[in-house]
């Protein structure tokens, strides 16, 4: 359901469309193929962005508070700070540390899609853009949730807009028996963090040393991410930013054998070919799957595949053919597989999974997964769910639970009538959903960011306007630092941010890496003490 909005409702929707003269957007349709999505490189420059659009803005100052330092904030920061000369940026981070998702959610095998952090280094160079470190903007909806640093209702006076990109901080759930319960069951999506260093999931029991098979459920990156980090030579990962911690438990890992399993076929897993051809390619590993069962999804399919999923498809039967057998590890992909639970031993220690056997209905573009009422077990001592992440609403802003995103049109915010919410935008995996990679956000960025541009210079309702219609926000950053100072709340700059990744750099040299990550909010505030 969506949460009403506790702002002021504005003018309906089909009032709220608007343009810019020759100014081109971006959308993120455009992504919606891996065609696509390949072309557009995270590797394309802010200076390859600069001359896609031209915008003559008008002379008053616009102020932006962007809550969430991810791809989805920084992208739309840099749009808007090279397309409106007048604006300043204030972007909000709950931890000491920017980057959002690059810093803890890429593998760390992946230091390629990390370069993009570069890039941010390049927007926070702006006189324009302040980073305000350490300090949380509104309080999830969630009971129990710990009470923010500041709420909305703090930064409407001092804003015309307010950008939300927090991002999505919870996994779904599958709603079987034992997930929560026993002791080797985990989300994917907490591991995650916790090899990446992510201080909140630092608590999180993992240990490797009890059992010899893991079973990941699901079947996009991130499950084969999980899957490679489990079975990936350890040499290879100590060259990484994978944490020290990681790396002593891994040093004790017997994980030998990892099941990759999804509810329905093998034309429908979600990760891509570059994820599938590294599992193909690790050392001493053997692949398994169902033969037979690609063979006949193939044969279905005919002509009806498009050029990246014959291509993913095509990476699947060489792995077929090319595995070699009886190595010292393996892994497989399972499909038409559903959880139905989780069983423990006596001391609550995951044994083994309870499957579904599905079967297959519908046409090509829209095939189910439908129980057939067999089932199978399947043993196993680690067991990482990987269903998906899910946003989660703050105080005071529209949101739709069933979906976990603010409801939106173009990154507007809209409430649950579809009116506007006058000065609110939404970008990222909070705007659309955990789908993408980093290039899609960039797009989808950059299409909330035109959104933004386009009813500032067509004198759309925003926040805090006078009768003039000029703004009355302040033209600095002033007034919500005093305010948090005035709370004793420490707060950290980007130039802080950057001391505390020095000291990172010269951790990870003493062992080798390219950095070795602060696991605690104290650790990383004590370098800038």
């Amino acid at each position: 359901m969506i949460r009403l909005s506790l702002l002021t409702r504005g003018q309906p929707l089909a009032q709220a469309r608007c343009s810019i003269p020759n100014h081109r957007t971006f959308s993120p349709s455009v992504l919606n193929n891996s065609n696509n999505t390949r072309s557009f490189s995270t590797a394309w420059t802010l200076r390859n962005a600069s001359n896609d659009t031209t915008t003559a803005a008008p002379a008053k100052p616009f102020k932006v508070a962007v809550i969430g330092s991810g791809p989805g904030g920084f992208y739309a920061a840099h749009r808007i700070l090279k397309h409106v000369p007048q604006s300043s940026i204030d972007m909000f981070e709950a931890l000491p540390v920017p980057h959002g998702l690059v810093r803890f959610g890429v593998a760390p095998d992946h230091p390629e899609v990390k370069n993009v952090m570069h890039t941010f280094d390049e927007v926070a160079e702006n006189p324009n853009f302040t980073f305000i470190g350490n300090t949380s903007v509104g309080t999830f909806v969630t009971p129990g949730s710990k009470k923010a640093d500041l709420e909305i209702s703090d930064l409407r006076p001092y804003y015309d807009a307010i950008l939300l990109s927090y991002g999505a901080h919870e996994d779904r759930l599958l709603g079987v028996s034992g997930e929560q319960s026993l002791k080797g069951v985990m989300a994917a999506r907490s591991f995650v963090g916790f090899y990446n260093g992510l201080p909140c999931e630092q608590d999180l029991e993992v240990d490797l040393s009890k059992a010899d098979t893991a079973v990941v459920i699901g079947q996009g990156n991130v499950a084969l991410d999980v899957a490679r980090i489990l079975l990936a030579p350890l040499e290879e990962l100590r060259k990484t930013d994978l944490t020290e911690k990681m790396v002593s438990i891994l040093e004790k890992s017997r994980v030998k054998h990892v099941h990759v399993v999804g509810r329905r076929g093998p034309l429908e897993v979600a990760f891509t070919a570059k994820e599938l051809r590294e599992m193909l390619q690790l050392p001493d590993t053997t692949f398994h799957m169902d033969q037979g069962l690609l063979a006949s999804e193939l044969e279905r399919a005919g002509k009806t595949l498009d050029r990246p999923r014959k291509r993913l498809m095509g990476l699947l039967e060489k792995g077929i053919k090319e595995s070699k057998p009886d190595q010292p590890k393996s892994w497989s992909l399972h499909f038409l597989r559903s959880p139905l639970g989780f069983t423990g031993d006596e001391n609550d220690q995951l044994k083994a999974i309870e499957l579904g056997i599905n079967r297959l209905e519908g046409d090509n573009s829209n095939r189910k997964a439908v129980a057939t009422g067999e089932k199978e077990m399947l043993e196993c001592g680690l067991a990482f769910r990987s269903i998906g992440y899910k946003s989660v609403g703050i105080q005071g802003i529209p949101f739709d639970g069933r979906k976990g995103v603010v409801p939106n049109m173009d990154g507007k915010v809209v409430d649950a009538e579809q009116n506007i919410v006058p000065g609110f935008y939404a970008s990222g995996w909070l705007k659309r959903g955990p789908i993408g990679v980093i290039a899609t956000t960039m797009a989808d960025a950059y299409q909330t960011a035109d959104t933004i541009i386009a009813d500032w210079t067509s004198g759309q309702p925003m926040l805090n306007k006078r009768s003039d219609g000029a703004s009355s926000s302040s033209s600095s950053s002033k007034p919500v630092l005093e305010l948090l100072k005035s709370k004793g709340h420490k707060t950290i700059s980007y130039q802080d941010w950057k001391k505390i990744e020095q000291k990172e750099f010269e951790l990870g040299a003493k062992v080798g890496k390219p950095r070795e990550k602060f696991l605690t909010v104290e650790e990383m505030l004590k370098v800038v003490d």
